[in-house]
Order: structure tokens, then sequence, then C-alpha cells
């Protein structure tokens, strides 16, 4: 039996920050970027001694980067002991001791029974990652190729990730890999616990709708969020991984003890009754359907002007807010409030759309192929002006967030938008047919995106290619995690490889 599962990359549009803290709220859309796992029997057939064992092993793939680690699992505390000298990866690891765990704490005997038949068999998995995740802007230049979504669309899927680094004699040392900032340990983490779950029998994620579906998806979201905390050393605000479970959505974060209380009782008991009452535990997450109106499409952009730290940037903030309690307040304040009225517009679109369907397409595709100071004059008549007032009204709203943004990171003494990023931003918000552009999550230098109208991100792509900036071919999909019917090297699923068109 070989099970596969994918998880969706993220971007967070709003929330950047506040999300950190309940009850603020954040949006966060899921992508077509999506990291693939692969779970099969390491053996085929149990040997007649294997009754007798106390571990199992494990072999975990990475083509990508080149590396197979070999691992022995304890089978009474689901230890790993790495056997092989390849890196370890700190974020599967803790994805199989979590899973088995809840298999364990979740079975009766019966059920018991043929888990440790499946253990017994070892675990044959291999991880991949969409293109997306990872930068190539140095591939491309290396190839005398033009920055654009034709040229990313031109490599092989799951291309290999460059070991940048080199050691004094010639070996080479733990890889500089060049991110995108899509989140790609929450969706490797989230795909490799879906995957064990399912091949378990813990959940079952074959069918896509329903209240037991929605139970199944709950488990891997608790799983996978205390498996990714477990190995960041930290409990985050956690709307990578509930983005790479559910979708896009509009989340706020579950209150942090319910994971904290976990990392201390683990110091005193078994994993299996750790994970137990993390299955109980109180998750008070909050999240509501979201997605991007009908005609606007996602872009993202990588400047290639080096990333930024999250960790080291929300620390300054958090060092800000306790050295001016008063001016943070009143920033969050103000951001907030902006934030909730660009969700507010946003969704006012989309039910525009839904109620007066051909006047809003008429009014976005006009809206497409101008310039935003010239959409009031696409309005004819009382429908079409309530839709240019939201497009508006969206367009302010996301201006603030960024006035806002950059005012807490002059306080904070960090880059939130840098100059070089405003210039970019601005540039592209006064370009035909964009809506609005930022920088995603904690910002930095690391991406910007845009919401565009109709088919003007294909010109938008053009633009910023002469800037410097590569056009990802990344987009928005709903979609949150999900079975596969096939492994994906031999579909070649791969965003780049669906289409070119980047709208």
């Amino acid at each position: 039996m070989t099970v596969i599962a994918s998880a969706p990359g993220k971007v967070l549009i709003t929330g950047g920050y506040l999300v950190l803290e309940r009850p603020n709220a954040g949006i966060v859309l899921s992508t077509n970027a999506r990291f693939y796992a692969i779970v099969k029997p390491l053996y085929d057939e149990l040997r007649p001694d294997s009754w007798a064992w106390s571990w199992t092993d494990l072999k975990l793939t990475s083509p990508q980067m080149g590396r197979e680690t070999m691992y022995k699992m304890s089978l009474k505390h689901f230890a790993l002991q790495c056997t092989s000298s390849e890196a370890r990866n700190p974020f599967v690891e803790y994805a199989v001791q979590y899973a088995v765990a809840a298999a364990y704490s979740t079975f009766d005997n019966n059920k018991k029974d043929l888990l440790q038949k499946l253990l017994l068999q070892g675990f044959d998995i291999t991880i991949l990652g969409s293109n997306d995740f990872y930068s190539y802007r140095n591939e491309i230049e290396a190839r005398g190729l033009p920055l654009t979504p034709e040229s990313l669309a031109s490599l092989p899927p799951f291309s290999s990730i460059t070991f940048n680094a080199e050691q004094s004699d010639g070996q080479n040392s733990k890889p500089e890999v060049a991110k995108t900032g899509l989140g790609s340990s929450a969706a490797m983490t989230t795909s490799v616990v879906a995957a064990l779950l399912h091949y378990l029998g813990v959940v079952n994620l074959s069918s896509y709708s329903g209240a037991q579906h929605q139970e199944n998806l709950d488990v891997v979201h608790i799983i996978a969020q205390t498996a990714h905390c477990m190995a960041q050393g930290k409990v985050g605000s956690g709307f990578d991984v509930s983005s790479a479970v559910y979708g896009s959505h509009r989340y706020v974060r579950f209150s942090p003890q319910v994971i904290s209380s976990a990392q201390n009782a683990i110091r005193a008991m078994p994993l299996e009754d750790v994970v137990a009452d993390v299955l109980k535990g109180k998750w008070d997450h909050e999240r509501a359907k979201f997605s991007l109106p009908p005609l606007m499409n996602l872009l993202l952009g990588e400047p290639g002007t080096g990333g930024s730290s999250t960790p080291s940037m929300v620390g300054a903030v958090k060092n800000w807010q306790k050295s001016d309690p008063q001016h943070s307040s009143d920033t969050w304040k103000r951001l907030s409030e902006a934030n909730t009225t660009l969700e507010a517009q946003l969704t006012l679109l989309s039910k525009l759309a839904e109620d007066h369907w051909e006047i809003y397409q008429s009014v976005i595709y006009s809206c497409s192929m101008c310039q935003p100071q010239k959409w009031v004059e696409q309005a004819s008549e009382a429908v079409s002006h309530e839709i240019v007032k939201a497009l508006f009204g969206a367009r302010d709203a996301m201006l603030n967030i960024r006035s806002e943004m950059k005012l807490m990171g002059m306080a904070a003494g960090i880059p939130i938008e840098p100059e070089s990023q405003t210039e970019l931003l601005d540039a592209t918000m006064n370009m035909s047919g964009v809506l609005l552009a930022g920088v995603p999550g904690a910002g930095g230098f690391d991406a910007v995106f845009a919401v565009t109208l109709g088919d003007s991100g294909n010109n938008l792509a053009k633009a910023w290619s002469s800037h410097n900036v590569l056009a990802l071919l990344v987009r928005e999909d709903p979609r949150g995690v999900c079975i596969e019917n096939s492994d994906p090297r031999t579909n070649q699923i791969t965003s780049g490889m669906s289409s070119v068109s980047i709208v």
C-alpha cells in the first residue's frame, strides 16, 4: 500500500505580526505550490523473528536535496535514532513520531495488533516540494534566461536544490537553500502527517466532504501543528499549518497553552499520553471561509535582494511593544482596523459578483485595462459604481496597512517595508489592472505580492521583469491537504507544468 498526500504553501496578505496574538485575524491564501509525502512499507514481508523486535526502520528520501537518511524508531517510546551520516530533518522526524503516537493513543487492542504489523514493515517516506517553494533565480541567470515565468516553467518539475556552500576541502556542506517564503516547513510537515495518519488508518482523507471529513482534517491539523511547533522549538501563530490543512481562510490563532502544556508534559509522560491530551485539548483557533473575489488573481514576485529572518523581525517588534506600549498599541489598533476594512471590501466584491455577475464581469475587465485613476470612468450605473467604490475601498485599506506596517518597522528598527520595496510596490499599484500590492507576512526583502484584475497579471509580470523582479508561477488555490491518486513525478504535477499563464 502506498499513500500520497499533498499540502499547499501559503501567502499571508493581512495580519502580519498581529496574527501572533488573539483575537487578531489574518487572511491567509493557500497556493498551487504543494509539498508531497509518499509513504509505503520499507519491507514487503515481515521476517519470522520480527515479533521480537523493539525497533523498526525508517528511510527518508529527499530527491531534490540528493539525500537518503536512515533511522531506527523505538516501538515503545517512538524515539528516532539516525543511523546514517546525512543531515537530519526535525520536521519530518516529529511528524512521524506524533503521527504514530496518535495511532497508539486512539486505537483499541485489535487495531493495535494491525498497527504493530504495519510498523514492523518499516516506513519508506519520500518528500517532494514544488519548485515554487525555492528560489531558482541563480539558475535562471546562470543559463542566460530572462527573469520571466516562462523561464521558471522551463525547469524540470521538482528540480534539484543546489548546494551553495562548500567547505575548504571541497566537500559539500549544509546547503544554503534560498526559499520564496511560502511556508515549506509547514506544508512538508502537514503532508507527512496526513500521509501517515491515512496510511495507519487513524483518518480517512479519501472523501472530501461531510462532518466526518471535517473531523479527520481537525485531527491532521492538531498533530501537524504540534509536530511543527516541536520541531521549531516554539509555539508560533500556526496560520501556515492551518492553511496547509484547510486551504484559504480567515484565521485567528489558538491559545499557545494547548501546545506549551504538551512541551512541558513530554518530559514526564509517555508520548502517546501527551498526544492523547493534545487531541482532547481546547483548540480555540477560529477560521472562516475566504478566498479572492472572482476574476482576481494573486501574483508573487521575487525581488532577489536577499532574504529576511522572520524570527528576528518578530523579536524586534515584541521588544518595541514592551518598550513603547502606548504607541505600539495605537499602531496595532489602526492596523487591525485597516485589515478588517480590506477583508470587508473583498467580501463585498465577492457578494457583488454573486448578485450581479454580468455587470461585475464587465467592470472588472474594463478596470483591468486601465490605470486606477480611470476606474471611475468605467462605472455607468448604480451597481457598477458600487463595484468601483469597493475596489477603491480595498486599495485604500491596503495603502493604510502598508503605511502602518512601515511605521511599525521604523519604530522597531527593522525593514518591514524597506524603501526598495516601497518604490516597487508604489509603481506596481499604479499599473493598469492592479488592485493592490504589499509585502506578505512579516515583510522584509523576501517577496512582494499583488492582486490583479482580469488578465492584467501578464503585463505586470513583464514590468516586474524589467525591474529585476521575477514573477513566480504561484497563484491562489483554495484547496487544503488532500490524498493524491498517483506519484506527482509520474504526472509531472507542478505549478509550472500546468500553464505558464500567471493570471
